[in-house]
């Protein structure tokens, strides 16, 4: 771990100098600098850039491990002058069809933000950009550090509504559709697909919700406003995603106990009317049979051949409807 030798040479990045900030330029670094307030922005993070972030911030290694790590659980880890978070958000991967964990990493600091994470997530992207290239949304969101956490936070919380919504959406879309025999095999598949979204979106928002309750409690000291309701808002915009999450957790069980029940009754219903066919048609095979036989077997009348033939239809129509009656009375049809 050769690239933390020289860290906390700068002090926690309040005096970083004119040498720092030309190598973070050639850096996938971007820097936005409001009323002293500094937002460093890093993408797609990559050992420079957590090299830079040590030599100029008094980071511990192993939180500069995380940011390079996929698998970090949601956290927050306390120290003397700043504060690491790990966030874990859902985003929906077009190319697997599957819902997938992004991960953010945040510093928070008296006088910086620092945000690590992959650049997919779009809303944390237009922020920055939004950001760097308008004055009044640098005023509005970069009044302090604290208040900065929160609107970021608030931002990707919110990104998350949607997702739950357009789940609702596509549990309602397969009700409509679950009665329908004829796409059992399309439907059981769309079943699927919305219990392994419903699951990895609960995994995500379940480890984040911990997170994001004790957030307001220990940021306080990186704000000079009161941000309690604030705070409460994205705890209820979180607890309103957990609570959609759960009613659709037991829609989509409902979904696949009805689909279950109505492949069952399908089956059911199938061999049912095959059993009866074949029940019927056992006496026809039998008196065809008898009259098959290469012996001498009594005839109805031997000047015609027709007249047998009919015999033996009328006794095949009788048993059709012995047969049919039997089943009548025993309500098997």
């Amino acid at each position: 771990m050769k690239w933390y030798k020289n860290i906390g040479r700068l002090g926690g990045g309040d005096s970083a100098s004119k040498t720092s900030a030309e190598n973070a330029a050639e850096l996938r670094i971007d820097r936005i600098v409001h009323s002293g307030l500094t937002w460093l922005n890093v993408e797609k993070p990559t050992r420079r850039e957590l090299d830079y972030l040590a030599e100029n911030y008094q980071f511990h290694p192993l939180d500069m491990d995380d940011c390079l790590s996929r698998i970090q659980r949601p956290k927050i880890d306390e120290y003397e002058h700043y504060l690491f978070i790990v966030f874990h958000f859902p985003l929906f991967r077009k190319e697997a069809d599957v819902t997938v964990a992004s991960q953010v990493a945040i510093f928070i600091g008296d006088n910086y933000l620092i945000t690590v994470h992959d650049g997919v997530l779009k809303p944390l992207v237009k922020m920055f950009a939004d950001c760097q290239a308008d004055e009044g949304m640098r005023q509005m969101n970069m009044k302090s550090s604290g208040y900065l956490l929160y609107r970021v936070t608030d931002m990707l919380v919110d990104y998350c509504l949607p997702i739950t919504d357009k789940i609702m959406q596509n549990l309602e879309r397969v009700e409509d559709e679950i009665f329908d025999t004829r796409g059992i095999a399309k439907t059981v598949r769309q079943i699927s697909l919305l219990r392994r979204d419903i699951i990895s979106n609960r995994r995500v928002i379940w480890s984040m919700r911990t997170v994001i309750n004790s957030l307001e409690a220990r940021t306080e000291r990186y704000t000079s406003e009161d941000l309690v309701v604030f705070w409460g808002d994205v705890t209820d915009h979180v607890d309103k995603i957990w609570d959609t999450l759960d009613e659709c957790k037991e829609i989509v069980e409902g979904l696949h106990a009805t689909q279950d029940s109505l492949s069952s009754n399908h089956t059911n219903e199938t061999m049912r009317i095959l059993t009866v066919i074949t029940t019927i048609m056992m006496p026809l095979t039998l008196v065809a049979s008898i009259y098959g036989m290469n012996i001498a077997l009594p005839k109805v009348g031997e000047e015609s051949s027709f007249v047998s033939f009919i015999v033996i239809i009328l006794i095949m129509f009788v048993a059709i409807l012995l047969m049919l009656y039997f089943f009548r009375s025993r309500r098997w049809i």
